[in-house]
């Protein structure tokens, strides 16, 4: 929102949430009946395409999303060098806006104006005519209007919303109050309204129109260098009839110059050219991956959908907790080729980076499916993955990997230790968070508990809260015999009184894991309090309990660029392997914690609240 918003803010159909694209059900329905009634050489083209286009446009917007965000997490000709937050991710999430004003526009000349209807699909003179009209009126116009948006009152009520974002994402360059784009809108029909009024129109003249704006404008706003300097080079004069995004990048961070729409004619015309434009385009366009790599958070996807959550996906999906709604159910067929694509081609990728404490992290995902971790058959792959990005993290100079989710396992690497075994030389720390696990688990058990009920898989993180548990002289319970004997052999003599095989469901504190069954939480009493152990959360079948998080930690305010939630998590929330890296690393602990070793859950506690991380609970307020 503008800082003091003026009139015709807010679209039309604010607060329409996605049912706004019911805006275009008559139109197309419209649209369709006539194209079936008509004749064949009396049928409209454009009529028909516009939607497909609009779906086109839709998706062409998504992927210049996916590529830009997957540059700048890499380093890779990156720009301005800042943090993207929440707040813009909201911001921003009504681009396609104008996609469905530029449908409604269509619609309605196309009925109203003679020259529309039965358009040819390409006539040279009306796309010359085009290419004229933007170079001179459209571009000199937009030029004049941007400058005058920057200042007075026109800035607080309109222009101010779209410069609340000094870093920009290519859906950036879409986000204006309504006033301030229907205006824009005027300026862009002034080529296509003279093309349909000489009867020069075409539809490649139209929709190629639409495409150009769209592709400069995302361009232009992408936050990564990626036009060649050999264009240049070729053609010197291109320099001022083609930005970059470096040129518009400067608007951005300096406001007071480059004003040109895609054209920097205009800024060498009127002397409004920011002098360092060049030198940024060429220091972004040479940058690689220039900045060191601390930490390595390594992760993968879990349920078929996840992968239009992660932040390479949707960005609105991906800034609030996975939920796998109506939006995800309909996308699923391409989900399950994308399973198929990514088993076949995909490779280790980064997904974020963030920065905490001068230390620089990155999250890493290989390109498994969590059920694809429980097939014997894909082990020996998913190892092979996990150990090149190992080895990647430690060429790059990163001093500790954190292994997330299923990535640790018994039966998968012994909990890490199967690298360290491979690679005895390596100086990279791996760490799997059972310790700082452990404490969040036990923080979250209220004091004066007497017994808890153990339910679940055993794995590395219930031995050790099993350990530290009876240490403090609290009951542990299991109703589930192997489990009981395995800790019974396993536990040191002076704990085994503590531990209790029971058929008693009546614990009102339970800690469960991995694969807890429907049919035990239906035996739970009521108000049992469910603190996970497990890598991912329960099902939640009992509304008369609580349960709480799986371990998890809420990020200090000084950590930066989280604009997207770590799956179920909510925001500025991370999962326990993940804070317990970076923890490590901050801390400058020179020790492995995998296999059977394990942090001591007071020394990471203390370690994570001293460095502004709190835990986090289902009832933790963010």
């Amino acid at each position: 929102m503008a800082s003091q918003p003026g009139p015709l803010t807010n679209w039309p159909w604010h607060g329409l949430g996605n049912f706004k694209y019911a805006l275009l059900a008559p139109w197309f329905a419209h649209s369709m009946h006539k194209f079936a009634t008509s004749k064949t050489e009396e049928r409209d083209l454009l009529n028909l395409l516009i939607i497909p286009v609009l779906l086109l446009r839709l998706l062409y917007g998504q992927l210049w999303i996916s590529i830009s965000r997957f540059q700048t997490a890499r380093s890779k000709c990156r720009i301005v060098n800042k943090s993207l937050d929440f707040d813009q991710v909201d911001r921003e999430r009504n681009w396609d806006d104008q996609i469905i004003l530029t449908a409604l526009l269509f619609y309605g000349a196309n009925s109203v104006i003679p020259g529309t209807q039965r358009l040819p699909w390409w006539n040279t003179k009306g796309i010359v005519l085009a290419t004229l009209l933007h170079i001179g009126p459209v571009e000199f116009l937009y030029y004049w209007f941007h400058r005058a948006l920057h200042h007075h009152f026109l800035y607080s009520w309109y222009h101010s919303h779209h410069h609340a974002s000094i870093v920009t994402e290519p859906i950036t360059s879409v986000i204006h109050p309504f006033a301030e784009e229907f205006v824009y809108f005027l300026l862009f029909a002034i080529p296509l309204l003279s093309m349909a009024f000489c009867g020069v129109g075409s539809i490649v003249g139209l929709v190629g129109y639409l495409i150009y704006i769209d592709f400069m404008n995302y361009m232009g706003h992408c936050n990564f260098e990626m036009v060649p300097s050999w264009l240049f080079r070729i053609f010197p004069p291109l320099k001022y009839f083609m930005y970059t995004p470096s040129f518009h990048s400067i608007h951005h961070t300096k406001f007071q110059a480059n004003y040109s729409l895609f054209m920097p004619l205009y800024d060498y015309i009127y002397n409004t050219y920011d002098k360092t434009s060049d030198s940024l385009y060429e220091r972004s366009l040479k940058r690689q991956n220039e900045e060191k790599t601390d930490v390595v958070h390594l992760t993968h996807l879990t349920s078929i959908q996840s992968i239009f959550h992660l932040r390479l996906g949707f960005a609105s999906v991906a800034s609030r907790p996975y939920i796998f709604g109506l939006h995800l159910w309909i996308l699923s067929p391409l989900s399950y080729l994308l399973v198929v694509l990514t088993w076949i081609f995909g490779t280790t990728f980064t997904l974020e980076r963030n920065n905490f404490n001068n230390r620089s992290m990155e999250t890493w995902v290989i390109p498994r499916y969590s059920f694809q971790y429980m097939a014997k058959l894909e082990k020996g792959t998913i190892n092979r993955l996990i150990e090149k990005a190992i080895l990647n993290a430690e060429k790059m100079g990163a001093k500790v990997i954190s292994l997330g989710l299923f990535n640790q396992g018994e039966e998968l690497n012994r909990y890490g230790e199967t690298y360290i075994s491979k690679n005895p030389s390596m100086k990279i720390k791996i760490v799997d968070g059972t310790g700082l696990a452990a404490a969040l688990v036990l923080n979250s058990i209220p004091d004066g508990t007497e017994r808890v009920l153990l339910i679940g898989k055993l794995d590395k993180l219930a031995y050790y809260l099993s350990l530290v548990i009876c240490q403090r002289k609290i009951q542990v319970e299991m109703v589930q015999k192997d489990l009981y004997e395995f800790l019974k052999l396993q536990l040191p003599q002076e704990m085994k009184d503590f531990i209790l095989l029971s058929d008693s469901y009546m614990s009102k504190v339970w800690l469960v894991g991995e694969e807890l069954r429907y049919s035990d939480q239906m035996k739970a009493a009521k108000g049992v309090l469910f603190i996970p152990y497990s890598q991912c959360p329960p099902k939640i079948v009992r509304k008369d309990c609580i349960y709480y998080s799986t371990p998890a930690m809420v990020v200090p305010k000084a950590f930066e660029n989280l604009h997207c939630c770590e799956n179920w998590l909510p925001r500025r929330v991370i999962s326990a392997s993940r804070a317990a890296g970076i923890i490590h690393a901050l801390e400058g602990w020179d020790t492995h914690e995998c296999g059977d070793m394990v942090t001591s859950t007071d020394k990471v506690w203390h370690a994570a609240l001293k460095h502004g991380f709190t835990p986090y609970n289902s009832s933790s307020e963010i």
